[in-house]
Parts: C-alpha cells; sequence; structure tokens
C-alpha cells in the first residue's frame, strides 16, 4: 500500500456519464481502498440537471463518506468544471479521470507507478485521434498554430485523463487564467512530464458541438499564441508591397501611358492623386491595426478577472 492520499477528479455533465456513475465509483473504489492510505472522489456537476444523489446511495458507505459532490450554479466550458474539481482536491496527488476509462481501473495504479519515477505530471495518450473525415484538416491546423506561433509543448494526442503532484497542481491553480484550455496550461506550469500510451482512441465529446470546438481553438490561440499578431504583421507587409506597386503603375501609367503590365492606359486627372492616396491610408490602418493588436493582446492579458465558475452546493454522502 502506498502512504499517501490521492483525490480523483470527474465531471458530469451528460446524463451517460450519470448512469456510468455506479460502475466508475464502484470500479475505482478497491483499487483506492487496497493501494492507496487515504482518498476522495470529487465529483463536478457542471449543469446536470438530473438527480445525482439516487446513483450514489445505493454504494457503501465507506466509498460515500469519501465522495464530494459540487453542483455548479450553471453550465460552464468543461475545462473551467475541471479546474472546480482541482480547486477543491487535498490529495498528495490529483487524478483527473475520465468516465471512458471507468472500465479498466487498473490505469490510476499505472499513472500513479508512473510518478514514482520523480514524474509530477503523468498522462494517458490516445494512439490515434477519432475525428470525422471533414474535420481532420482544422485539428491539424489548430496544432500546427499552437506548436509554431507559441512557445508551449503541447501533445496533440493527450487525453485529459491524468495525475499531478501537489506542487504541481499548486502552481497550476496559481495560473488563474478565465479562458483556459488545460492542455496549454500545463505546458506553463512545465515540472517533468510523462505520458503512457493507451488504444483508447481520442474522439471529441459528445456534449461539444463543433461551435463549442470552435470557440475553445479561438480561446487557445488568442490566448496562447501570437499568430493573430503575425498574421497582422504580415498583412501590413502586404499592404506596404501593394502600395508601393499600386505608386508605381499610377507613375509609370502618367508618364508614359503604360501600364506595368504593358497595357495602354490614359490617365485622368487627379486619377494619380487619388489611387497613392487610397493606397497610402490602406497601409496606414493595417499598421494601426497591427500596433492596436499588441495594445489590446496586453490588456486582454491583465484584466481577465470574472470568475471560471460558481458553486451552488457542496453535497456529502
Amino acid at each position: 500500500m502506498y502512504n499517501s492520499f490521492i483525490s480523483i477528479v470527474g465531471v458530469l455533465q451528460h446524463p451517460r456519464e450519470l448512469e456510468l456513475l455506479p460502475a466508475y465509483l464502484s470500479n475505482l473504489f478497491p483499487v483506492l481502498t487496497e493501494h492507496f492510505s487515504d482518498f476522495e472522489v470529487v465529483l463536478v456537476n457542471n449543469g446536470l440537471r438530473l438527480p445525482v444523489a439516487p446513483h450514489i446511495d445505493p454504494l457503501p458507505d465507506a466509498l460515500k463518506h469519501n465522495v464530494y459532490l459540487l453542483n455548479l450554479s450553471r453550465t460552464t466550458n468543461k475545462n473551467n468544471a475541471v479546474l472546480a474539481g482541482l480547486d477543491r482536491a487535498n490529495g498528495d496527488y490529483t487524478l483527473i479521470f475520465e468516465f471512458e476509462f471507468c472500465q479498466d481501473p487498473e490505469i490510476l495504479l499505472k499513472l500513479f507507478e508512473k510518478t514514482r519515477e520523480h514524474y509530477d505530471i503523468v498522462y494517458l495518450r490516445a494512439r490515434r485521434r477519432r475525428v470525422g473525415f471533414r474535420f481532420q484538416p482544422l485539428y491539424k491546423l489548430f496544432y500546427y498554430i499552437l506548436k509554431h506561433y507559441s512557445s508551449l509543448q503541447i501533445d496533440e494526442m493527450a487525453h485529459n485523463t491524468r495525475i499531478i503532484s501537489r506542487r504541481a497542481l499548486n502552481s497550476l491553480l496559481r495560473l488563474r487564467e478565465n479562458l483556459r484550455y488545460m492542455k496549454a496550461i500545463y505546458s506553463i506550469v512545465g515540472y517533468r512530464t510523462a505520458f503512457l500510451e493507451t488504444d483508447m482512441p481520442l474522439r471529441p465529446d459528445v456534449n461539444e458541438s463543433f461551435s463549442d470546438r470552435f470557440r475553445t481553438s479561438l480561446v487557445a490561440i488568442t490566448s496562447f499564441t501570437t499568430f493573430l499578431r503575425s498574421l497582422l504583421l504580415w498583412i501590413f507587409i502586404f499592404s506596404v508591397v501593394f502600395l508601393l506597386g499600386v505608386i508605381v503603375n499610377a507613375l509609370k501609367v502618367k508618364f508614359t501611358g503604360i501600364d506595368l503590365f504593358g497595357n495602354m492606359g490614359e490617365p485622368f486627372s487627379g486619377w494619380t492623386f487619388l489611387v497613392i492616396l487610397i493606397a497610402v491610408f490602406f497601409a496606414t490602418t493595417c499598421l494601426n491595426l497591427y500596433i492596436m493588436s499588441i495594445y489590446l493582446s496586453n490588456i486582454y492579458n491583465e484584466i481577465k478577472q470574472r470568475p471560471s465558475y460558481i458553486v451552488e452546493s457542496i453535497q456529502r454522502f
């Protein structure tokens, strides 16, 4: 038996997860009691309006007494729901355990034993991603941006299931990002990290629509990368090149009657000045947008003070 206190964090936000809850807890219980000196299970009810207690009450008292249910006042992003559970985890190690692994509780031991090799964060890594063919290019583009426009070390095949040491969790909880993307947060925290491969494919959350996943990707790109600023810089560079081309073309038509493409042109009074003026203002506007994006990005990173979640009640069994 390990002389360690372990916390299990699970998020309930779909009726199917509620149906799996008895098996989820019952399968974890023997592993936890046999191998750890103490444990707790923190369940986060993320806007699920169905009663949870009837699924827990029939379970043994020794298990129920270690279960905490956090009922959030409204449905929030799953990353924020995970944060609610992490905030209330008291263990030496905290395991975020997804319901899809409830039939294989031995994964818990494998992850914990990996931490014995002096790793602070150990996660499950899928060998493949199960997603619709039309969405695959979008996932590739998203992770390309994250890898090339940030210093984050993000594993695109990582499951949410992972174990975190107390010191790593304390550091993670200091990062109070209002718009959270947990994979980026784990990367920012650092510490020694390892993974275990699993045959369970990585697939989108059934509770998330395409629009939800798109919003999450925008949060990750705008909060943790410089992609948009780089994009505006390239737009500005293109506008300067375009400006020079327009000016040269206008002057060539004015003095030779032939444009850059060898076509005959007849200069009209004021046409050259108007074209140059429009091009100058276009380039200036792009430059202003680029400068503003830098300031707005810095301000945006400083003023996020809204709570990530609100706990309506805490229930013990």
